[in-house]
C-alpha cells in the first residue's frame, strides 16, 4: 500500500484511513458479517469491537487469497459464503458487494475486476474450492479462474471497479460517492 501513497501523504495514515473506509462499507452492509484479514499488526483499532480480526502472514498472490478465505472459514464456521475484499477499494459501492453475492446463486465463485488487471473482489462458497488458485493482483484472474474451473458456468463476474495501487490512483475516488471519509479527509488535509 505504501507504493500507491500520494506525495506528501504519511503512508501509514494513508493505508489506516483507506483500510478503515474499506471496512466500513462491508460493515454497514445487511446480513453480512465483517471480518478483518489482515498481516499488519494493530488493524484491530479501525473495526467495531467484537468484529473478528484475523492475522495472517504477510503473503502475496493465490497463496494470500486462499489464506484468508481458509481464516474466515475457521473463524467463522456456519458461514456459507464470504466475499474477499482488496483493502484498497474505499469507496467501492456496496451495491458490487450485493451482485457477487446474487452470482454465487449460480456459481462457485464470483469476480469483481479491478479496472488495469486484478480483482477488486472475489466471493465464493465455503470452503474455498481447491482449483481456484488465483490472487487479486493477477492480470486477468476471470480467464485464470475459468481455465481452472471444473465447468463452464462456475466463475461468474460482477461488475468492475478500481483499486488504489499507485498515488495517481486518487484520482479514481469518486467525490460524488458517500463514504470513504477517512481517505477523504487525509487526502484534503
Amino acid at each position: 500500500m505504501s507504493a500507491a501513497t500520494p506525495p506528501g501523504v504519511d503512508p501509514a495514515r494513508f493505508l489506516t484511513a483507506v483500510a478503515e473506509d474499506t471496512y466500513e462499507l462491508v460493515s454497514g452492509l445487511d446480513f453480512v458479517t465483517p471480518v478483518l484479514v489482515t498481516s499488519v499488526p494493530g488493524m484491530e483499532e479501525i473495526v467495531w469491537p467484537g468484529t473478528p480480526v484475523l492475522e495472517i502472514p504477510d503473503l502475496s498472490g493465490a497463496v494470500l487469497v486462499r489464506a484468508a478465505f481458509e481464516a474466515i472459514s475457521e473463524a467463522l464456521p456456519y458461514g456459507r459464503q464470504a466475499v474477499l475484499l482488496s483493502g484498497d477499494a474505499p469507496d467501492l459501492p456496496p451495491l458490487l458487494i450485493g451482485k457477487l453475492f446474487r452470482e454465487l446463486g449460480r456459481a462457485a465463485l464470483a469476480v469483481c475486476p479491478a479496472a488495469e488487471g486484478g480483482a477488486v473482489a472475489i466471493a465464493a462458497h465455503l470452503p474455498y474450492p481447491g482449483w481456484a488458485e488465483v490472487g487479486l493482483d493477477d492480470p486477468e484472474p476471470v480467464k485464470a479462474l475459468r481455465a481452472r474451473a471444473p465447468g463452464p458456468r462456475t466463475v461468474a463476474t460482477g461488475p468492475g471497479w478500481h483499486r488504489l495501487r499507485a498515488p495517481g490512483d486518487v484520482h479514481r475516488l469518486d467525490p460524488g460517492l458517500e463514504g470513504w471519509d477517512n481517505t477523504r479527509a487525509l487526502l484534503s488535509a
